[in-house]
């Protein structure tokens, strides 16, 4: 039992010597902790010379126009005002053409005769009726000077004037009449009178359509020829509802044919002021200069330049993507750190829109201030990386 007494006085002492021996500096010094920087979570920080390497640079944001296209379908179409639908008001027997489909007409051109004896009644009765006006005209002359002389009562004048006014209106109503049929009265005498008339054209371009040959029996309501001007062409164009605020007259159209690769020009002249039970609506645009191999009917396929409105934009590579969202990086602070000169970058989430030049849209977080930042234009996915990796580019 003395010797285990003695044993553990020992061992109590030699632990006294050994704390003693470290208060009196006999044992080594503990190591100093070194201090680390925590960085918050949006902020990246590079040496200058990484800033060098990775090319960065900064700049501010724009007010630019940034415009998009719209992708839509639509065919080729004329004016009303350049496409004419002829027919023969009297209709008669068709006694000469010569003309066939794809044929090109001016204006005023003959594309058939037609014959009818109702035209022979016509002119004579304006030639009859033309003739009484001259010895009415005289009669309602001769007898008003002579009421004014007091030579004939006024009942007799009454009975002039009415006849001399009706003989006016019928010669008025038989000269529409020789116009509608392509008679000019003025070139009407006794010596010229026909039972044939030429059909003319009302305007230039090709035939769509002919549906006459000769001896063939018109009435008023046939269609005999079907007239189309191709210099004046437009497009029209079919849109959903959701796009009918990108759109204004003005804007410009690129469209194709046929899966051909030469690009025609558009100028949008009009857009639909209703939809339709299809939620579409209609956009006209004008085509511009002359494009060869285009004809109405035909299927186009089109983009419409979406209107240039200024938005906060910026160079595209100064916006990078991670994890679905859209970040930028705004220059924060320079410091100096262990003797190294350091900048730091601010992280900023932003909104990503349409894309084109080079640049692209973005809608900022309230309160930041356009005129003050200086945004990373170039290098932006250097600063990314860094930020990512945590070491490789980082300090």
């Amino acid at each position: 039992m003395t010797k285990v007494s003695f044993k553990i006085t020992i061992i109590v002492l030699s632990l006294i010597l050994s704390l003693s021996s470290c208060i009196n500096g006999d044992s080594k010094p503990v190591a100093e902790v070194e201090e680390v920087e925590i960085l918050p979570e949006n902020i990246v920080e590079l040496r200058d010379d990484q800033i060098q390497l990775a090319g960065i640079q900064t700049g501010s944001v724009e007010m630019r126009s940034v415009s998009s296209t719209i992708k839509v379908n639509g065919i080729i179409s004329v004016a009303p005002q350049n496409q004419a639908t002829v027919c023969m008001p009297l209709g008669g027997f068709i006694k000469n053409t010569n003309l066939v489909p794809g044929n090109a007409v001016k204006k005023g051109q003959t594309l058939a005769i037609v014959e009818n004896q109702d035209f022979v009644d016509i002119q004579q009765n304006y030639l009859e009726a033309k003739n009484k006006l001259v010895f009415a005209e005289a009669e309602y002359k001769r007898h008003t000077e002579l009421y004014k002389d007091d030579v004939y009562s006024e009942k007799n004048v009454q009975r002039v004037t009415v006849e001399y006014k009706n003989l006016k209106v019928l010669v008025k109503s038989l000269e529409q009449k020789l116009f509608l049929i392509g008679i000019n009265p003025d070139l009407l005498s006794e010596d010229n009178i026909s039972n044939q008339v030429n059909l003319v054209s009302p305007i230039s371009g090709f035939l769509k359509a002919v549906n006459v040959n000769i001896g063939k029996y018109v009435s008023p309501t046939d269609i005999l020829f079907e007239i189309v001007n191709s210099d004046q062409l437009f497009l029209e164009l079919t849109l959903f509802e959701k796009d009918a605020d990108k759109v204004a007259a003005g804007q410009k159209i690129k469209f194709f044919i046929n899966n051909e690769t030469d690009v025609h020009e558009a100028l949008i002249s009009q857009t639909g002021k209703s939809v339709s039970d299809d939620m579409t609506f209609r956009v006209y645009g004008t085509v511009l200069g002359s494009c060869k191999n285009i004809l109405p009917g035909m299927y186009v396929n089109a983009l419409i330049e979406e209107s240039d409105i200024k938005v906060t934009a910026l160079p595209s590579e100064a916006v990078v993507s991670f994890d679905d969202k859209d970040y930028i990086f705004v220059f924060e602070k320079e410091k100096d750190e262990d003797g190294n000169a350091m900048t730091e970058y601010l992280i900023v989430e932003v909104r990503k829109g349409v894309s084109a030049s080079g640049y692209t849209e973005i809608t900022l977080p309230e309160g930041f201030d356009i005129n003050v930042a200086r945004v990373v234009i170039k290098g932006a996915y250097h600063l990314l990386s860094a930020k990512k990796n945590a070491g490789e580019m980082a300090c």
